[in-house]
């Protein structure tokens, strides 16, 4: 979750670790810091934004020195304070360390270092790991750092500066992303590739338990035997400028409106005369003919997004699936078949709890498919199969485009599964490829109706009571149901307006007792064989006094004369509409926070990248 980046080279490194740390700004923090070497290590760091560690520097007149680490924090050992903030040194000062992740058996280790005699300052599990560097250090660096890394349990990204290099930054990790990026007379590190951008596109990604010995002039990578290791350089494909605002006041509404690009290049690529091409991935025919179970595993939108795929999967494949939570998964000794498929969605690739879950999958010796946005991540490198949504960089941490492209890919399984089975007939198939094709210039004509829900979402905060503008339900059957998932959590996570989605059915079973005169149902209604029962729970609510906005098909204009308000969207397939309804609820998330002044971007207490349980 946190964020870390670091600079070896000739010029000024404070410079470049601010801009790298705002790079990362989206990952969530809620303190900064950065440490620099010059002729001893120079330390900086402050609660809040990084705007105020800027001030700091600025006003002490920068920090000299071509050598660095940087740190944006969210708290988890420790209240988010100046003191526990990054980068923390050992005693002597010798050690200074930045660090993404969770180091388990921080506090049997503390209590041995301070039986010692070694002095802490900070409550966090990190400054563990700077005192034992310092206390089994001997005049090796990498040698000292094996040892650490023995010693240590849990996950993490680790950036070191040690006094008596002056010239050299050290980096290793274990289950939390770094990458080592490569530039000219100058290298970096970073949690992630927008904090290098600006400087190089090339990088290396840093596997488990390898070690890069970065100076300005070279990059060494050695395992945990010193062994050296050779990696292949990777190159960022995207445009500089997609990992930049463009001119919007935010990213998540720049996002919102690449949706329709980003779906074109993930169906478009693989749909090729009238055929699905599913990249090259391994899983052969004869192993999806003789599929038993589908495990969809996956956290937060991702696992909204699988929730729509398993009415999708299981009606064109008939092939039973399970759809989990990652952080229940691994727990709970799910049930494993050699013949059964493992689908991980994450859009960062580096999820903690769904890198588990994979990492439990295959330990069971159960295939893995994985669906993420970040080439190159590790959950991508360590599946069997791997599908890129394609999607560009995603900085807002709400997932608008990640969510749409991910569904996208869910359906092209599908699809192809159900072509391969014999499950799909021939006529069915024709249409749903047209269908396919046609999303991305259908989600593209729902921002017509912009103006209106930036109307609807003042409206709302001026109608009614506190209570009920703070209370917000959303209905839905079927793959509907499972859409308003998503649109709930897009209003909770930037606006903070509580919001609920129910299975329609469900209301009379307790729910519809929060009804009131002005509370804002959205009532999603798109399935045809339910679209009157769907009206039926409307009338209901209706009857309680909500205030009703109906999200449904064009030509679906009965429902005008029981809702309040209604959106429709363009005619598809029952099975694609999730892509469509999303829309403008992603819209009325985003005008809603801007009603309220609410950081779009940067939602309190969350992050873009969860890589820790």
């Amino acid at each position: 979750m946190c964020g870390i980046v670091g600079y070896a080279g000739y010029q000024p490194a404070a410079p470049f670790l601010l801009e790298g740390l705002q790079k990362l700004e989206y990952r969530g923090y809620d303190s900064a810091g950065i440490a620099v070497f010059s002729d001893k290590v120079r330390t900086m760091k402050s609660q809040g934004r990084l705007a105020t560690l800027r001030e700091k520097v600025d006003a002490a007149g920068g920090i000299p020195g071509t050598l660095g680490i940087g740190h944006t924090r969210w708290a988890t050992h420790g209240a988010p304070n100046d003191i526990n903030s990054h980068p923390h040194s050992s005693m002597t000062g010798r050690i200074t360390v930045v660090h993404n992740g969770i180091i388990e058996n921080y506090i049997p280790l503390k209590e041995e270092l301070q039986a010692e005699g070694v002095v802490f300052r900070s409550e966090t599990d990190t400054e563990v790991v700077a005192q034992l560097f310092d206390k089994l250090y001997d005049g090796d660096l990498v040698g000292t750092l094996i040892q650490v890394v023995g010693k240590i349990r849990g996950s993490y990204a680790l950036g070191i500066l040690c006094k008596d290099y002056p010239d050299t930054l050290l980096a290793v990790r274990k289950d939390s992303p770094m990458i080592i990026g490569l530039g000219e007379h100058e290298n970096y590190i970073a949690s992630d590739i927008p904090a290098v951008l600006d400087h190089t596109r090339n990088y290396y990604l840093l596997n488990d338990n390898e070690i890069a010995i970065i100076k300005a002039d070279s990059v060494e990578l050695v395992d945990l035997d010193r062994n050296p290791i050779h990696h292949d350089v990777y190159t960022v494909d995207y445009d500089i400028s997609a990992a930049e605002k463009g001119g919007y006041d935010y990213f998540m509404m720049k996002e919102i409106k690449e949706q329709p690009n980003a779906l074109r290049t993930c169906i478009g690529s693989r749909i090729q005369n009238g055929e699905i091409q599913l990249d090259k991935i391994r899983l052969t025919e004869e192993q999806i003919q003789n599929m038993g179970r589908i495990h969809i595993v996956a956290c937060g939108s991702a696992w909204h997004a699988a929730m729509v795929g398993k009415y999708v999967i299981e009606e064109l494949t008939r092939i039973p699936v399970e759809v989990d939570l990652a952080s229940e998964f691994r727990y709970r000794r799910p049930i494993l078949k050699p013949n059964d498929l493992c689908i991980t969605i994450s859009q960062s690739g580096e999820t903690a709890d769904t890198l588990a879950a994979l990492r439990e999958a295959r330990a069971n010796n159960v295939h893995v498919l994985s669906i993420v946005n970040a080439v190159g991540s590790s959950i991508a490198r360590e599946s069997d199969d791997v599908l890129y949504t394609m999607a560009g960089p995603e900085i807002a941490v709400a997932t608008t485009k990640g969510y749409t492209t991910q569904l996208a890919v869910l359906y092209l399984v599908a699809l192809k599964f159900g072509m391969i089975r014999n499950t799909v007939p021939a006529k069915l198939a024709e249409k749903l490829l047209h269908d396919l094709e046609a999303l991305p210039d259908q989600l593209e004509s729902l921002f017509q109706d912009e103006e209106a829900l930036k109307q609807l979402a003042k409206d709302h905060q001026s109608r009614g009571t506190e209570k009920t503008r703070n209370n917000v339900f959303i209905i839905g059957r079927g793959i509907d149901y499972g859409a308003s998932l998503e649109s709930s959590l897009k209003l909770k996570e930037i606006s903070y307006v509580h919001s609920e989605a129910y299975a329609a059915g469900e209301l009379k079973h307790g729910t519809i007792s929060l009804i009131e005169e002005g509370t804002l149902v959205v009532a999603v209604a798109t399935q045809k064989p339910l679209y009157e029962k769907l009206i039926s729970n409307v009338k209901e609510v209706k009857a309680r006094g909500a205030y009703v906005v109906a999200i449904v098909r064009e030509g679906c204009t009965d429902v005008e004369s029981v809702a309040d308000q209604v959106f429709y969207i363009p005619n598809t397939s029952d099975l694609f509409t999730s892509t469509l309804t999303v829309v403008p609820m992603q819209l009325f998330a985003y005008y809603t926070a801007i009603e309220l002044g609410c950081d779009v971007d940067k939602p309190r207490n969350l992050a873009k990248s969860v890589t820790v349980e």
